[in-house]
């Protein structure tokens, strides 16, 4: 399986590290800088921006962890069977903490729409480890892959038309550029994931480029709370 190889073992491993050091790391600066703002506003908007980027931190703690074991003890050249079942298992984490990563960014600009209940979230999670789980039996990553494309999109077009509504305030604008950043950051990722046989070269300048955007969306995060 393509996207289980390119999850556990790319190209250019010790690049792979810092990258998903650095993803982790931004990540959990968002979460915790935007804490006070939440305790104070009680906004649920923030709640759930905040709990997007906590699963964007698990998403890769997960995978860069387990590729570290693999590199470390070599079990992909020792085990096979071990190796396709802990790749299929990263996979499966993978998907389900980047999906559940979207959908809160998604119920972060959607909110106001929907009359939440107790069981709202926790039936997402549950509905997400099943789609999870599901494209991977099935061998059909792609689609839960194109269906994540499908949900930044909506953002997206949500947050174009928010922005456009709002005449163009700072506030609105700053947001709209976060998840502009983060659909490209993600976009990025799913192109070093679906396409094997990256030359090593091109992707650490996917990586730098994700680096990259991450760090902007990290800036503009704490300087809208600081300012707030």
């Amino acid at each position: 399986m393509v996207v289980v190889e390119n999850v556990l073992f790319p190209n250019t491993f010790g690049m792979e590290l810092i990258y998903s050091f650095v993803i982790i790391v931004c990540s959990l600066l968002v979460y915790f800088s935007t804490k006070k703002m939440y305790e104070v506003s009680k906004y649920p908007g923030i709640r759930y921006f905040r709990m997007s980027f906590l699963f964007f931190a698990i998403t890769y703690f997960f995978k860069s962890f387990i590729s570290f074991l693999f590199l470390v003890f070599d079990i992909h050249e020792i085990i096979e069977f071990s190796a396709l079942f802990f790749g299929v298992l990263t996979l499966f984490f993978f998907m389900y903490a980047s999906t559940m990563a979207i959908f809160y960014l998604l119920y972060s600009v959607v909110w106001k729409n929907f009359k939440e209940k107790k069981f709202t979230i926790p039936l997402i999670h549950i509905l997400v480890l099943i789609i999870s789980a599901w494209s991977i039996l099935v061998n059909e990553v792609r689609i839960l892959l194109g269906f994540q494309v499908f949900i930044f999109l909506f953002i997206a077009v949500y947050n174009y038309l928010s922005l456009k509504k709002s005449k163009g305030t700072k506030k609105p604008g700053q947001l709209h550029a976060i998840y502009l950043f983060l659909f490209l950051f993600w976009m990025l990722n799913l192109a070093d994931l679906l396409i094997s046989g990256f030359d090593p070269i091109l992707e650490i300048l996917i990586s730098m480029a994700s680096i990259g955007l991450f760090l902007i969306i990290l800036y503009k995060v704490v300087k809208n709370v600081g300012s707030s």
